[in-house]
This record gives structure tokens, C-alpha cells and sequence, in this order.
């Protein structure tokens, strides 16, 4: 496959970008040139060559401001930024079933998370008059399982309505703003959380993929999508070829939300 190296001279950061979809946008914006810093709590088994390791919890702003500090001290700032990180460890059993520790937790990590990388990094993208950054929401912020993930579509619908109104506020001044929101996507993640409804329920991990399927309302493609799938979207939207779009929101699912 043919690149266009749409970023090279660009540092980019990734969130969570060591498993799943956030590990495949890395590897994708590696092949475009870029400088690729990813971030996550624990270190890679392997690192993807290009791409450069800051450990942190994203849920605290503790560990926000690690990553803000030591991007600025050995990078000046980033050009891109990822925000990928997310993710819900929720028990199933709907409401009655969640702490105020379960809504915080994944409050912090699907929204704030952003908010704080947002705040500390913007400046560096303003000062230049240009930059890109994506926020990852999810198809749940308008489709939320209330049974198992309640907190994360809230989290993720609260993180749609935010980039709305941060695009608004910075495209005048040359950065561009974006949502990206997938459907189910075969990681690691999504496994763990068939596992949870499945021991929950008292059902197998097929029957809990299937169950998930079905409060979708099915996914006419009939299967996830695949990490590199979204990988190559993330690419296509971060680069100079688009420089028009901001403030919208991309839907990858499949066909999975039934309007238009």
C-alpha cells in the first residue's frame, strides 16, 4: 500500500494507544509520516517502531498533567491529538447495580480525560493556528445498553456535545475539531466486556456477543468492525487532503444506528 506521508514533521498523540483501535491508529499514523506519542497505564509487551511510551492513568489529573508536562518538555506540544482513551468496567444489572466510585471512574476516563488533554494542549495548537484533534465517542451516546454500560454511553454522549462546542470555539482560530463515533469493535476490551455480561447473566461469551448484537438492534454488516478499520478513518480525517471538516461527527458502525 501506497502512503501520502500527509504527516510528516507532525507529532501526534494517541490515547490509549497501546491495544485495540488506539495501538492500530498509532501503527496508521506511523506509516503517514508522523511522530507518534501514545500513552496508556502500562507499558506495551512490544512497542511499534516510531512510536514514543509516556505511562499514565488518564483517569486522574495527576496523570493528565504527567502527560501534558512531559509532551511540552520533550516535544513543545503535539499537532494531532488522538483522544482514544476510554473504556467501561461496569457490572451488568442496569442502574441499581452502579456505585457513585462506577459513574466517576468512568466519567474521568471517557470524558474528562479529554477535557484535561484539551485544556493542556490546546495553547501549543493555537499559538501555530493549526492542529487537529479527534475525540472517540461511541455509537452509545444515542444508543446506550443501559444493562451493562450506562455510565460509558452517558460519559461518551456528554463527550460529543463537548467537541461540538469546543470545534466552535477554535476552528476561527485554525484548529479543527472532530468526532469520531464506532460501533462495536473487536478488541481485547470488547471481549472483557462479553465476559462481564456473561458471568453476570450466567450465559456463554457467545451468547452475550449475540445479546449485544440484539439490544443494537443488529449490525446489517454482521460482524464488528475491525481495529484498523477505524485506524484508516482517523488517518483520512487527520490529514491536510480534509481541511474543510470540523465539527461533525463521523459514524463507523456498520449500519448499526437504524436512522438516518
Amino acid at each position: 500500500m501506497n502512503y501520502n506521508n500527509d504527516l510528516s514533521g507532525k507529532t501526534v498523540l494517541v490515547t490509549g494507544g497501546t491495544k485495540g483501535a488506539g495501538k492500530a491508529i498509532a501503527k496508521r499514523l506511523v506509516q503517514e509520516g508522523a511522530k507518534v506519542i501514545v500513552t496508556a497505564r502500562h507499558k506495551p509487551e512490544t512497542e511499534e517502531q516510531g512510536t514514543y511510551f509516556v505511562p499514565a492513568d488518564l483517569s486522574t489529573a495527576d496523570g493528565i498533567q504527567k502527560v501534558i508536562d512531559t509532551i511540552t518538555a520533550d516535544f513543545g506540544g503535539v499537532d494531532v491529538l488522538i483522544n482514544n482513551a476510554g473504556g467501561s468496567e461496569t457490572p451488568g444489572g442496569g442502574y441499581a447495580a452502579l456505585t457513585d466510585e462506577h459513574w466517576e471512574t468512568t466519567l474521568n476516563t471517557n470524558l474528562m480525560a479529554a477535557v484535561r488533554l484539551d485544556r493542556g494542549l490546546l495553547p501549543y495548537m493555537l499559538a501555530k493556528a493549526s492542529g487537529v484533534i479527534i475525540h472517540i465517542a461511541s455509537i452509545q451516546r444515542s444508543l446506550p445498553l443501559y444493562e451493562s454500560t450506562l455510565p460509558y454511553a452517558a460519559a461518551k454522549a456528554a463527550l460529543a456535545n463537548y467537541s461540538k462546542g469546543v470545534s466552535n470555539e477554535v476552528a476561527p482560530k485554525g484548529v479543527r475539531v472532530l468526532t469520531v463515533s464506532p460501533g462495536w469493535i473487536r478488541t481485547e476490551a470488547s471481549v472483557r466486556m462479553m465476559e462481564r455480561i456473561a458471568d453476570s447473566s450466567g450465559i456463554s461469551t457467545e451468547a452475550a456477543g449475540k445479546s449485544v448484537m440484539d439490544a443494537l438492534g443488529g449490525i446489517p454488516m454482521g460482524r464488528p468492525a475491525e481495529p484498523e478499520e477505524v485506524a484508516e478513518l482517523i488517518a483520512f480525517l487527520v490529514s491536510p487532503r480534509v481541511n474543510y471538516l470540523t465539527g461533525t461527527e463521523y459514524v463507523i458502525d456498520g449500519g448499526t444506528i437504524p436512522t438516518v
